[in-house]
């Protein structure tokens, strides 16, 4: 029997379609069937068990899984000894305090004393005692946002992505108190044959995740300009400099990060290059 590494993924939800996604970058195969609870991928030693977002760490915990991608709430409310592999960097929200609207609020002590309602009680309560504020956290599973219109709390806390819910329920968003994102945990004493294809995994994921902030940027060059061009753009190493019929101009190839790329470009208009092409790069590994 083939050892296969298992991976929990979210069966539906904000974290699921991300998830799948990023395997499939990997150059790995499976149906993906949404009535499917299990299925093995067809070219790679990996298993998935399609489950709630609340169950994977306890899945992973309890060695059912072997590996599991969760939002970072989850790990962190829960409080498992798992480790975090990766943190993916999609699927990111933000833990708020909330209070009905015309509540006067000036930081965490105004909720000194206070109600506040919530599903991570435990984030909250690590961020208060930090904060030095005594308040009763009340855990509620869902629904958190009507807690202050029934008179159960003075204010809440709850993961928020545009606002529009807590608007509707009469709240404003005062402060952000946690990020969270997509991680990647497993267990801490995974080893042999299952570490192995772990490992051979994650490197597929960095390729994928590094390509995300790269472009790959190619243009044509006065060559006098040439020895200007390194501390223009780097490059993995250096840039590929290739000699063009006219032998005034060469052409050069690089790779430049997202975040300088508006900057690069201005800086090779100004050095005359033409012909600039900019293409995303599907994968990239050092």
């Amino acid at each position: 029997m083939k050892e296969l590494l298992r991976i929990a993924i979210q069966k539906s939800g904000r974290l699921s379609e991300k998830s799948l996604q990023i395997i499939k970058s990997c150059g790995i195969r499976f149906g993906s069937d949404a009535r499917l609870l299990k299925e093995e991928a067809e070219n790679f030693p990996i298993e998935f068990l399609y489950l709630r977002d609340d169950d994977i760490p306890r899945y992973v915990y309890d060695q059912v899984a072997d590996v599991g991608i969760v939002g970072r709430n989850e790990h962190d409310e829960q409080n498992l000894p798992l480790e975090i592999l990766r943190d993916l960097g999609f699927a990111k929200c933000r833990l708020s305090i909330a209070v009905p609207s015309g509540t006067f609020y000036d930081g965490l002590p105004s909720l000194d004393g206070k109600r506040i309602a919530t599903s991570y009680p435990n984030i909250l309560s690590t961020i208060l005692k930090k904060a030095a504020v005594t308040a009763k956290v009340l855990e509620l599973s869902g629904s958190v946002e009507i807690a202050p219109s029934i008179g159960v709390a003075d204010a809440i806390c709850d993961l928020v992505s545009t606002g529009a819910t807590l608007a509707s329920n009469g709240l404003k968003e005062v402060e952000e108190i946690y990020n969270s994102s997509a991680v990647m945990v497993g267990r801490k004493n995974l080893e042999g044959a299952k570490r192995a294809i772990l490992d051979r995994l994650l490197l597929r994921i960095d390729a994928v995740m590094k390509a995300d902030d790269y472009k790959y940027v190619m243009f044509n060059l006065p060559k006098e300009h040439v020895g200007e061009i390194a501390n223009i753009v780097g490059g993995m190493k250096s840039p590929t400099v290739t000699p063009l019929l006219d032998e005034q101009w060469c052409a050069v190839q690089t790779v430049v990060h997202e975040q300088q790329f508006w900057d690069v470009l201005e800086q090779l208009k100004a050095l005359g290059a033409q012909g600039i092409l900019v293409t995303a790069i599907e994968k990239m590994a050092d």
